[in-house]
């Protein structure tokens, strides 16, 4: 039997052989987690089986013969085992991401023998009437193996390597499996971690959330040209793409198992820059997004998608009894209140959210355990909201491009309408016991009035929505002087370790020393590290803002040599330098670093002196209320 590549476990491993086991349940479950091409499998349950269970794709009792030897091993299954059902078998359908295959089908038949730590996959194809076709050069299995004084060896081995075939996707390359796939595996089983959340898309068909996300990908991609947001166009247009598309498939789903014939209707709350809205709208579900700030994109989308510029405050004036789902998408502090929402609105009302920042009732989550981690005590926390709330919760993680992926479902209630009344006063109950401090008119229980007379208005009272106007808070309104100040003083400091230490410049040009973020800070005086407090990121986001004279990195500051690549920052993330700004603003270096600027005056983007400063050509930027023109 080729035997293709081995790896050597390090050391003393613990967790061999079930860690080998967990690992390649991943790769069977997940390939899509090492290779990006496969948006996922679906998997057949585990039963035991013997070599009958094979006949159907090894007919030829030539390939049956040498099949069973490459799985057996070589030896006769009955020499191994004890019963006629050596193996336990599951049938697995990879989905790739882009479908070019048309209507066949691939499928491998793993087998697992657990007595010799092998496992192996049959790939085969299916075309639309069933007929099944074995690839027999691309049977491959992997082996753990023990052997005495010289620890674990995971081996990769193929049934016929010479005839192996690869259209990197669905059957990868014989090498990635070796160089890439391999080492994987070694590494997932010495960690043999466990999730504290579910695999991703564990409510929905793969397949199809795969077909719907290409679709909506190839008609929205447009979007990422003309945002005009100062976010990450890629970031916040695929992961609403992943989000909408997994509502989608969510809804069809529901409709197919309820009979529903009409589409669903929604309301984002928190709707943010409402492309989400502006989807699920241009997909045919009626439904309108509504968030405090207004945003430039919200012009671009047209009538057709509906978005309020409205401060949301939990109340009876903010009931959707008309909606069938309600939505919230990183919707901050709104999110503990969408599951009550929900269940006061009506009672066939059903949610989804996507916590991102932690938020209590009526101010910041504040933690209650150390044990896990903050994100999943907060998770936690909302399915505990969702169920007082009356709602059987699901929870499933979504594919998009953050660390927050983790919604949670409210489809159905755990009480029947009958006992609205009860389910109501737990839930004013809970809300209740999550204030700082008593309401002073006596509780804001649903049904009290509040100031305005409204019935049940107060039932929020104490909620603080964000505001209006978004606050600067990443030193960039900062008064000049002081920013220029303290990039004075701490360039002074960087230039003054270099005089201390004469073998420090070997350049020629003087590169100072480094600090680390709390060693700068204590050069300021109090006064000034107050008023940096007061911002995101506090003096680290105000040294890496000025990025002309300093590189932060791993928590330390250096000054920035412009002469090498790496430190002046040729950075991929970072856009080039529009021409219109060139020369526009004075040179740092050739006004107080005592070798002046390291560059010659025509490779510097910067003014070397009051004769080198030039006027700034570059386009003002639209006002809020100017029309957007395409």
């Amino acid at each position: 039997m080729p035997k293709l590549f081995e790896i050597t476990f390090p050391g003393e491993c613990k967790t061999l052989p079930e860690g080998f086991w967990s690992a390649v349940d991943v790769w069977i479950k997940k390939p899509h987690v090492v290779n990006k091409r496969l948006c996922g499998t679906t998997e057949t349950e585990s039963t035991d089986v013997g070599e009958e269970a094979l006949l159907f794709l090894l007919d030829d009792p030539e390939l049956l013969h040498e099949a069973l030897s490459f799985i057996t091993n070589e030896v006769p299954p009955a020499q191994g085992h004890e019963g006629e059902s050596p193996w336990s078998s599951t049938v697995r359908t990879v989905i790739p991401k882009v479908n070019s295959y048309g209507t066949n089908l691939h499928k491998e038949v793993v087998l697992k023998d657990f007595g010799r730590q092998l496992v192996s996959f049959l790939p085969f194809e299916e075309d639309s009437e069933g007929r099944v076709s074995l690839k027999r050069g691309n049977v491959y299995q992997f082996q753990l193996l023990h052997q005495d004084g010289e620890g674990w060896a995971l081996e990769l081995h193929a049934l016929a390597p010479d005839e192996w075939f690869s259209d990197g996707v669905v059957y990868p390359k014989l090498p990635w499996l070796s160089a890439d796939l391999l080492p994987k595996l070694v590494r997932w089983a010495t960690e043999c971690k466990t999730s504290e959340f579910k695999s991703t898309l564990s409510l929905l068909p793969v397949e199809k959330y795969s077909v719907m996300y290409q679709q909506l990908k190839e008609k929205y991609k447009a979007m990422v040209k003309i945002w005009p947001e100062v976010t990450d166009p890629e970031k916040f247009v695929y992961e609403d793409v992943a989000i909408a598309t997994y509502l989608l498939v969510l809804w069809a789903e529901e409709r197919a198992e309820k009979g529903l014939t009409s589409r669903q209707s929604f309301v984002d709350l928190g709707c943010g820059n409402g492309l989400l809205v502006h989807i699920l709208a241009g997909e045919g579900h009626p439904g309108r997004g509504i968030d405090v700030r207004r945003r430039k994109i919200w012009d671009m989308y047209g009538p057709q998608t509906l978005l309020e510029e409205k401060a949301i405050t939990p109340s009876e004036r903010f009931l959707f009894p008309g909606a069938d789902w309600l939505i919230g998408n990183h919707s901050d502090e709104l999110t503990p209140w969408i599951p009550v929402i929900a269940a006061r609105s009506s009672y066939s009302c059903r949610y989804f959210v996507l916590p991102c920042c932690f938020f209590d009732f009526y101010a910041k989550y504040q933690r209650r355990q150390c044990k896990k981690s903050q994100y999943k005590e907060y998770i936690d926390f909302i399915t505990e909201v969702s169920r007082v709330s009356g709602f059987n919760t699901e929870e499933d993680c979504l594919r998009i491009p953050s660390t927050k992926r983790v919604c949670l479902v409210g489809k159905s209630r755990n009480y029947q309408p009958s006992d609205d009344a009860q389910a109501e006063s737990r839930r004013a109950r809970y809300i209740q016991s999550h204030r700082a401090a008593p309401p002073s008119d006596g509780g804001g229980r649903p049904g009290d009035k509040d100031a305005d007379g409204d019935p049940g208005g107060g039932w929020g009272a104490g909620f603080q929505p964000r505001e209006r106007v978004e606050a600067v808070r990443n030193c960039a309104a900062l008064p000049r002087d002081l920013v220029d100040g303290v990039v004075l003083q701490v360039g002074n400091a960087l230039l003054g370790m270099a005089e201390d230490d004469p073998g420090a410049t070997p350049t020629g040009w003087d590169e100072g020393g480094s600090l680390s973020v709390s060693e700068a800070a204590g050069l300021l005086v109090q006064e000034t590290l107050q008023r940096l407090k007061k911002e995101c990121g506090g003096l680290q986001t105000l040294l890496k803002n000025n990025h002309q004279v300093f590189r932060v990195e791993g928590g330390r500051v250096y000054i920035r040599d412009w002469r090498d690549r790496k430190s002046s920052g040729a950075d991929a993330r970072r856009r080039p330098v529009v021409p219109g700004a060139l020369k526009t603003r004075p040179c740092w270096f050739y006004d107080h670093h005592p070798q002046r600027c390291p560059l010659q005056a025509e490779h510097c983007a910067f003014a070397h002196g009051p004769d080198d400063l030039r006027p700034s050509t570059r386009p003002l930027k639209k006002s809020k209320n100017s029309p957007m023109c395409f």
